[in-house]
């Protein structure tokens, strides 16, 4: 049998009954869609998850006070919940600690910002000019606070797009520019604070938003807002590289260590967490999730298979006499067992070929109206449009050599 007159049988064979094979294609298209799908959702969570850590700044360092006790409890400084970080801290760690490119000591918290009928809650950060640095924050419109701002105690603020929309937007329908809130005057916790800058969006959703934020000078957030200046909630620290990161963590630990007079390290009264670290637990447990996801699409290719078997046993069952009469006139076991894997291979290839556009289709549809990122990933293309072929190859032998060892004395009497 010539190459040629395999596919006109195989393509006769499959097109003869084309809802029985339609359906039974159905399957595989289903287990192929939902793959190349739910991995697409899983690998575009992965990516946003890394995007919005990297997005907090370069080589960040960030030390909280408190620290994790038995049965994971944790303590961390909001807002004087624990007040183990002081500025001298953050003052010794910019001196001491080598590879250090930058230091912003940050108190905060979440409070009522009012501008005329609007307000808004939101969180407020008082910290130094090195934070525009340190977490990266641009500025869209106006400047960030300077150094004389700290030293004066001024009521400058400087606020995210989400504050903006949320003060100064003219309507629940209009949106507001970065121009109407300059050199404004908002007040947070009654205190009045002069808008001198608006930022670039960083994107974020609920209290992870970014964009819903405030920052004011380090000692008018102490003085103004929480009365104190002795503690602090966060010191953000910037390696001057990526692979001097570990070096400062590590030092940062056995300087604060000595300062708080802690020998045992189990005991530190502060949490030290470098980004890399967060990036890579994080990449660990979404790459998990996106594995899960998989496995679980991956059950209806099974279905898909066991239909394609199903479908298979059933044909040779139909064409029992064919067979009979094929082996009569010189087919060899060979030529029925290649025909009938060959029937079997183009329903999963077709169906893996058509999975595959359905499931580009439904990822580009559930980032274009679900909102949730998507990642189309090629080699799980690949790996779907081989997977198909090989459940045609697996699912289909054991019908194919079902069909071969027929006898054709038998198979010819067969009604």
């Amino acid at each position: 049998m010539t190459t040629r007159d395999l596919f006109e049988e195989t393509y006769s064979a499959v097109t003869v009954n084309k809802v029985r094979s339609g359906l039974t294609m159905l399957g595989i298209v289903i287990g192929i869609a939902s793959v190349i799908a739910l991995v697409a959702v899983g690998q575009g969570s992965q990516a946003a998850v890394q995007a919005n850590i990297e997005s907090l700044g370069a080589n960040l360092i960030m030390i909280m006070p408190g620290a994790t006790r038995a049965f994971g409890t944790t303590v961390h400084g909001q807002a004087g919940s624990a007040e183990s970080l002081t500025p001298d801290d953050a003052n010794a760690i910019a001196a001491q600690v080598q590879n250090v490119a930058a230091v912003a000591p940050e108190v905060s918290g979440r409070y009522q910002a009012v501008y005329g009928a609007n307000n808004t809650n939101t969180n407020v950060i008082g910290t130094t000019p090195a934070y525009e640095q340190v977490r990266n924050v641009s500025i869209d419109t106006g400047a960030f606070f300077g150094d004389a701002d700290v030293t004066a105690s001024n009521r400058a603020a400087v606020i995210g797009p989400t504050v903006l929309q949320d003060l100064f937007a003219p309507s629940a329908n209009a949106s507001a520019t970065p121009a109407m809130a300059i050199g404004q005057t908002i007040q947070i916790k009654g205190t009045q604070f002069t808008v001198i800058g608006v930022t670039v969006s960083k994107g974020g959703s609920g209290f992870n938003n970014q964009d819903d934020v405030i920052y004011v000078p380090l000692s008018a957030a102490q003085h103004y807002l929480l009365g104190s200046t002795s503690y602090l909630t966060e010191v953000d620290v910037q390696a001057s590289t990526q692979g001097a990161m570990t070096q400062v963590q590590n030092d940062i630990t056995t300087l604060l260590l000595q300062r708080h007079n802690i020998s045992d390290p189990t005991q530190a009264d502060f949490t030290v967490l470098n980004q890399a670290s967060i990036v890579s637990a994080a990449s660990s447990v979404t790459g998990t999730f996106t594995t899960l996801l998989a496995a679980i699409a991956a059950i209806s290719l099974l279905v898909g298979g066991i239909g394609i078997m199903n479908m298979m046993l059933t044909t040779v069952t139909e064409r029992t006499r064919e067979i009979g009469l094929r082996k009569a006139i010189g087919a060899r076991r060979s030529d029925i067992t290649l025909q009938f894997l060959a029937e079997s291979v183009m329903l999963t290839f077709t169906g893996g070929v058509i999975g595959i556009v359905v499931g580009w289709i439904g990822a580009w549809a559930i980032s274009l109206f679900a909102g949730i990122s998507t990642s189309i990933s090629v080699p799980y293309i690949l790996l779907a449009f081989f997977v198909s072929a090989a459940i045609g190859i697996v699912f289909g032998y054991y019908p194919a050599r079902r069909a071969a060892a027929l006898n054709p004395i038998e198979a010819l009497r067969y009604e």
